[in-house]
């Protein structure tokens, strides 16, 4: 037994031990002994690999030298004692590679008495000094923040584990991890207990100590919550959403089953599905690694995976995000949570080689065995280009919850929302879209109204224009009835309710069409929304016909927004401006509308033209005699400028039950500033009308300038591919086969 005993110990080591002695050595949650290895074999070898080494390196001396600092905590976001501890977890982390990595013991030492002034430091916190939060965290204004901490800095500890003696470890579990752990879940079960990105934070924080610290009761308690949780029965938190209730799953695979549909769309949208990425993807490495067993990424259909395809998918051709629900603009997949994502989606995924586009655009990779293996890949070439579809994703976590398209075609992107709520993070904003040219939005989703980290502005934090403005329906391309917000803007009502999916063919890349119901969002009042993007040969960009079908059991008044960004050029209405700006109405976010100009339709297409980065557009839509035309503009009841200024059109209908909307969105012509030419600067639409609607049909005809005519026809009872549908319009009879079609009429 001696023997065996001296075989095995000088097997281990070496290094080459089995895969259970692997997973119980350090490092072992994302890098791996064997990972280190392969890593310091490549470098020199790999660029991306070596560029990625060297920045790090390069920032993590810098911080050294500058010496640190452990301040106690009193900001919100973007003040310096919040930037420093963030700051601090990144440099832990970051340092922890670089010691596994290189072999220098500088980097572990630093690590350690970084940690050694947490420990000092953690015990005589009480909360954070700053009340606003639901969950206040002891180093940050919100657990959420706590939660980022560990989830970072127990990827430290694991890196340098095997520097510490056993007293010192015991030290940091005992006064820093353990305590840490046990606030951010027990003392605080209405931040863990949750279905939110809050709590997959939460939930993985405490699952990444546990695994570094082989505790299992911490593990569970990741995994599965908090059991017999003191909550608080429907305990409302800041952001509007809920806590779960006594029975209701929670913890990690709670957050991972519910969010998620079976396409990988994240109910939030894909600001936060980007920001909770990090936290799911990373968990499920050391999960990988050291409870194989699990076979995460093989959880709920390899939904992990699928997420990623998602999140790239849902972005614009600059790799920006759409700015669903509370979204930030600008954010992209060149943030750090992408970059982890795509390594990871690659690695565990198929080696699929159109990632390997995105991680070449996003020029690093994460310093692990994901990484390691896309530089491998780009090193041998296998890259190929990450080809952007017209896609349809699901939403709930059975797919049968409404859900988001995406139609493409010739640089165009027309997003269209009819999803669940979205959680505490969702907007009132059923049956909306937007519309994009070459990464540049035209028709704009307003997104959060929020100045991320940047503490002039309340702290960093939503303002409270995010609730008045952003969320409310009026803020969005979608129909607001008797000027109040879908579902009254009352999260419990939203959440129970969700848009139901018509049909969505892109099968013909020259008529693509997406349709959806939404029966809830006003009482007694039902809408259903149909958008194709059409290419016709005499028209020099594809077009978009937007054509919304309302009825009501009463009259309301309508307003349908539009919110283009750029500078008006013609509009065909004679209208009158106003000479003092007054805000639209009261509530609901009419509020923050200025009343700047208005008309009354004469009964003739609106013709709409206006200029955006070097290209006109133009809206062509049908009006009745009683409709009328409001120009406005954000920032109505903004004391404190937090809102864009940015200009709205609305076209408002009065007194009326049932009633369609129907208009056309073109792309045509260029300006050059340089040359100072405008070029097919007019439409390309002589005029839009309204044919047929009648017995579930109807029917639009479209004529173009060059006297092309189109009828575009459409069931909105009947969706079967193979179903025959003949309507008679002005004596002609029109037969087609499947729910619509475009029908030469010359």
């Amino acid at each position: 037994m001696g023997y065996l005993k001296f075989l095995i110990v000088f097997f281990l080591m070496l290094g080459t031990s089995t895969d259970i002695s692997w997973a119980q050595a350090h490092p072992k949650l994302i890098l791996t002994r064997k990972g280190v290895k392969e890593i310091r074999s490549n470098m020199g070898n790999l660029p991306i690999l070596d560029q990625t080494l060297a920045k790090m390196k390069l920032e993590v001396d810098a911080a050294i030298e500058q010496g640190m600092d452990v301040p106690v905590p009193k900001d919100y976001s973007g003040g310096y004692t919040h930037e420093t501890h963030k700051l601090n977890y990144r440099l832990m982390q970051k340092a922890g590679i670089l010691y596994q990595l290189l072999e220098d013991d500088v980097y572990a030492e630093y690590v350690h008495d970084m940690l050694r002034e947490y420990a000092t430091l953690y015990p005589t916190l009480s909360v954070h000094p700053k009340e606003r939060s639901y969950a206040r965290g002891k180093l940050f204004w919100q657990c959420l923040n706590d939660s980022n901490w560990l989830v970072y800095t127990s990827q430290a500890y694991d890196c340098i584990y095997d520097y510490l003696d056993k007293e010192e470890r015991a030290h940091l579990e005992q006064d820093l991890f353990k305590p840490f752990a046990d606030f951010i879940s027990i003392g605080n079960p209405q931040f863990f207990n949750r279905i939110h990105n809050h709590s997959t934070w939460g939930n993985v924080a405490v699952g990444m100590i546990a695994l570094v610290m082989d505790d299992d009761e911490l593990l569970d308690r990741a995994l599965y919550g908090i059991k017999n949780a003191n909550l608080t029965k429907g305990l409302k938190d800041d952001d509007g959403g809920f806590i779960q209730e006594e029975g209701q799953e929670a913890g990690f695979y709670a957050n991972l089953d519910e969010p998620f549909s079976p396409d990988g769309y994240y109910t939030e949208g894909p600001y936060y599905q980007r920001y909770a990425m990090y936290p799911f993807l990373i968990f499920a490495q050391a999960l990988e690694n050291v409870k194989p067993e699990l076979k995460i990424f093989d959880y709920n259909d390899k939904v992990l995976v699928k997420s990623v395809y998602a999140l790239l998918d849902l972005s614009d051709m600059d790799g920006d995000f759409f700015p669903i629900n509370d979204g930030q603009k600008g954010m992209s997949y060149y943030n750090t949570s992408l970059v982890n994502a795509v390594d990871v989606a690659y690695y565990y995924g198929s080696r699929d080689p159109e990632l390997l586009d995105v991680a070449q655009k996003q020029e690093t990779v994460v310093l692990n065995d994901a990484g390691l293996a896309v530089a491998r890949g780009l090193e041998k070439g296998a890259r190929e280009p990450y080809d952007k579809k017209s896609i349809d994703l699901r939403d709930g976590s059975d797919g049968n919850q409404g859900g988001i398209s995406v139609l493409r075609n010739d640089d165009l992107e027309l997003v269209f929302k009819y999803t669940a709520q979205g959680l505490s993070h969702g907007h009132y904003d059923k049956l909306s879209y937007s519309f994009y040219e070459n990464g540049n939005e035209l028709v704009q989703d307003y997104g959060l109204a929020r100045f991320v980290n940047i503490e002039q502005k309340g702290g960093g934090n939503y303002l409270q224009e995010n609730k008045t403005w952003a969320k409310q329906t009026v803020a969005h391309n979608t129909l607001v009835q008797d000027e109040t917000s879908h579902f009254e803007s009352k999260y419990e009502i939203g959440s129970k309710n969700h848009s139901e999916h018509y049909l969505f063919s892109v099968d013909n890349p020259n008529l693509q069409v997406v349709s959806a119901i939404e029966e809830n969002a006003y009482p007694e009042t039902k809408m259903h929304r149909t958008m194709a993007m059409i290419q016709m040969e005499d028209l020099e960009k594809p077009i978009v016909l937007d054509v919304l079908q309302v009825t009501s059991s009463a009259t309301h008044q309508y307003d349908l927004p539009f919110y283009y960004l750029g500078q008006l050029m013609t509009v065909n209405v004679p209208y009158q401006s106003e000479p003092i700006l007054e805000p639209l109405g009261k509530d609901f976010g009419y509020q923050h509308l200025y009343k700047e100009g208005s008309g009354e339709f004469t009964g003739d297409n609106l013709k709409f033209s206006w200029m955006e980065q070097g290209r006109f557009y133009t809206l062509t839509s049908i009006t009745n005699e009683r409709d009328s035309l409001i120009l406005g503009r954000i920032g109505a009841s903004d004391p404190e400028f937090n809102l864009r200024r940015d200009p709205v059109l609305i076209h408002r209908k009065m007194d009326v039950a049932n009633t369609m909307f129907i208009s056309l969105l073109e792309s045509h012509g260029t300006y050059s500033p340089v040359t100072e030419l405008a070029v097919n600067a007019t439409s390309g639409i002589e005029r839009l009308t309204k044919l047929y609607e009648k017995n579930g049909y109807w029917a639009v005809e479209i004529q173009t300038v060059s006297g092309s005519k189109y009828a575009f026809v459409f069931s909105s009872k009947n969706k079967e591919h193979n179903q025959n549908h003949s309507i008679q319009i002005k004596g002609q009879q029109m037969q087609w086969t499947g729910p619509f079609a475009l029908i030469n009429l010359k």
